[in-house]
């Protein structure tokens, strides 16, 4: 007869398996370097996870539905450009929250474009979004002549820079980015349709799924997610630039993998991502406070990448 009590802790430590990944590996860095955990490092870290955790949020519910969108660092890119030229000085005039629309914009456009060529005309998403990651940044480039946009009004630094009741915004937005995702994901229809999608798409079509649409606005959502970093990222280094955003698709990849979302669709969460994105945050600013070089990080991020792939593939198989 089995334990069901013995099956009931299995389960709940294989559900918080990620979080508890991400608190030895915080008691290993404290170890290694004391000032890991000081209040103001620890900060550092969300601050430094927020980009990552945004861009893997829009990455997950693509890769639920079976997608994946290798343009979200480009179109960080030309989102940074874009709200950095509707943001500075020149233009003081205009209220902050245009360079906002005009960023988000930016990325929704593209967004828009990767999800209806991918949906309506089959296009194979790594294919569809590796060319429009090129084509963003090569027009980002252009729009900036490939030189750094300064002269961003302090109002607009302060979008990223300031605290909001002592929180700091960074932390303000990724926890309002988080909510907004997992009520998508799991409290709607839509939600229930990005997993369907994934997880049986002709089933889905024939049960009365419009699955080109639903595939579209996940897209779409990815999009948004992208620009909306993209100015943040402009607001906190005060400067938009064209190679803003370089290596940030594979980072919200492995947030999202990390995270327990599987490659093949279907399976994901919203939380299991925000641990992903702290867990890499953690693993770069720990590296850094001990004077590791970024090509060994390098080395390091890929090797999790491949471990949280691997246990992917060994739960389905015990499901199978």
């Amino acid at each position: 007869m089995v334990n069901t009590r013995y099956v009931k802790a299995e389960n709940f430590i294989s559900k918080t398996a990620i979080v508890w990944v991400l608190v030895f590996l915080c008691i290993g860095m404290a170890v290694f370097s004391p000032m890991f955990i000081s209040p103001g490092n620890l900060l550092l870290v969300v601050k430094q996870s927020t980009i990552t955790g945004i861009l893997g949020i829009g990455m997950t519910i693509v890769i639920i539905t079976g997608g994946i969108d290798l343009s979200v660092g480009s179109l960080v890119a030309i989102s940074s450009v874009c709200s950095a030229m509707f943001g500075g000085l020149a233009v003081q005039n205009l209220p902050i929250i245009v360079a906002l629309l005009v960023g988000i914009t930016a990325g929704a456009v593209f967004g828009v474009i990767n999800g209806s060529v991918v949906s309506y005309l089959n296009f194979p998403p790594f294919i569809m979004t590796l060319a429009t990651s090129m084509i963003s940044r090569g027009i980002a480039k252009i729009l900036c002549n490939a030189k750094p946009v300064l002269g961003i009004s302090d109002s607009f630094k302060n979008l990223a820079n300031g605290f909001f009741f002592g929180i700091p915004n960074l932390a303000v937005y990724f926890g309002a980015v988080f909510i907004l995702g997992a009520v998508i994901l799991n409290k709607t229809v839509l939600g229930s349709r990005f997993f369907a999608i994934g997880g049986n798409e002709a089933g889905a079509r024939l049960s009365g799924v419009n699955t080109k649409r639903v595939k579209l606005t996940a897209y779409v959502f990815c999009g948004i997610l992208a620009g909306f970093a993209g100015v943040l990222m402009t607001s906190r280094i005060s400067s938009g630039s064209s190679i803003t955003g370089e290596g940030y698709e594979l980072n919200a990849i492995a947030a999202a993998v990390i995270g327990g979302t599987s490659m093949s669709g279907g399976v994901g969460t919203i939380w299991g991502t925000v641990v992903g994105a702290l867990i890499i945050g953690v693993i770069q600013n720990g590296l850094d406070i001990m004077n590791v070089s970024a090509f060994y990080q390098s080395i390091i991020q890929g090797l999790i990448i491949i471990v949280a792939v691997l246990f992917d593939l060994n739960s389905k198989r015990k499901k199978n």
